[in-house]
């Protein structure tokens, strides 16, 4: 996987699941910000797919440094 393809997946993920999410809408006033934001990432199964692609963005970024030295 290359860097733009890792960040448009990132996107479409974000755009579709957690841009209109209710659950986090809800726990945002019942828990406030940090304890929604707590919700996604140990619950939620979007935000542990956004955690992996995340460590595949830095596999990448580390790819491309090591390349480059």
């Amino acid at each position: 996987m290359n860097k733009v393809a890792v960040m448009k997946e990132i996107d479409e993920l974000t755009d579709t699941y957690c841009t209109d999410c209710l659950v986090i809408r809800d726990l945002r006033k019942k828990r406030g910000k940090t304890g929604a934001h707590r919700f996604c990432i140990e619950q939620c199964t979007v935000g542990e797919q956004l955690q992996f692609l995340g460590k595949e963005l830095m596999k990448v970024a580390d790819n491309n440094k090591l390349q480059k030295d």
